[in-house]
């Protein structure tokens, strides 16, 4: 018999392979692609389309940030992407890291590595690769990666601890990482927690806030950052299909919040080789010369 965590691993599996075969705009009308649709709503995804290395073929509207933006790669950088979809985090980060440094995109889901691989190889990168596995147990060696990043992904992971401790064993000593995630501050309704389509959305394997950054802490990490932090509001025909009209007026009510947040974190040097790390936050992005036109979504 399965246990819970390998039920919901499935749950997410089956879904991302669905979601493989949606259009981004589908997708960018729901949450992470699955659950029903809103309408018009960009929901959690902003917009990558300003960023160097964007390709549209890539991008499937999933995520609930933009960690490759935060994520000070520099040329040369071995950067591994958990949870790679499409390969869209990948190919941001190449064009960061150039044709000396090495990108590494991890998925679980068959349909999702096939389609990366098709769009690297179209590209023409020889320094991308795409590996099938899961990112409790990376298939990579231990100090690998100078850089990790992840968009919206460890909510979808039962166990958020082994994937934190994985992280900490790939990162070479004073390496870093720079992840997208959903987080909560308060309780979700018995109804959200249990919905499949909820969990596999993002929402319901959110943990709380305080909960993710300690657990990050208890891993070994320091300097650890909030990059960028925004509330996420699911709108109400969304709430509706799993919430009586009483019970989503007290949710509403209730201030529970629902948050994207980008956390930045450093794994310790080794004695005597400690280097000086630039940290981007949000202010650094907002006045910079490449922010998104205002009403995008990206901003």
């Amino acid at each position: 018999m399965k246990t819970q965590e390998e039920n919901l691993k499935e749950i997410v599996k089956e879904k991302y392979g669905e979601i493989a075969l949606q259009s981004a705009e589908y997708n960018a009308s729901t949450c992470c692609g699955a659950g029903p649709s809103a309408g018009s709503y960009t929901i959690m995804s902003e917009s990558y389309e300003h960023l160097k290395g964007y390709n549209p073929d890539a991008d499937l509207s999933l995520g609930c940030g933009l960690p490759t933006q935060f994520a000070n790669i520099q040329a040369g950088d071995t950067v591994i992407d958990l949870g790679s979809g499409a390969g869209n985090d990948c190919f941001i980060a190449r064009a960061e890291t150039g044709a000396t440094g090495k990108v590494i995109g991890i998925d679980f889901t068959k349909a999702m590595i096939e389609k990366a691989r098709k769009n690297a190889e179209k590209l023409g990168y020889n320094n991308v690769e795409f590996r099938e596995g899961d990112i409790e147990n990376m298939p990579v060696n231990d100090n690998i990666a100078d850089v990790i990043v992840s968009n919206c992904v460890l909510n979808l992971v039962p166990n958020k601890r082994n994937v934190i401790q994985e992280i900490f064993r790939v990162l070479k000593p004073s390496g870093h990482f720079s992840i997208s995630d959903i987080v909560l501050e308060g309780d979700l309704p018995e109804a959200l927690k249990t919905a499949a389509e909820m969990y596999a959305g993002c929402v319901s394997g959110a943990i709380q806030k305080l909960e993710y950054l300690q657990l990050i802490k208890e891993a070994g990490f320091t300097n650890i950052t909030v990059q960028k932090e925004k509330p996420i509001f699911l709108p109400d025909n969304i709430l509706m299909e799993y919430l009586s009209i009483d019970a989503l007026k007290e949710f509403l009510a209730s201030g529970t919040g629902i948050y994207s947040v980008t956390v930045y974190a450093e794994k310790p040097a080794v004695e005597g080789t400690k280097k000086e790390k630039i940290r981007i936050n949000l202010a650094d992005v907002a006045n910079s010369t490449s922010c998104c036109t205002p009403g995008s979504g990206c901003c």
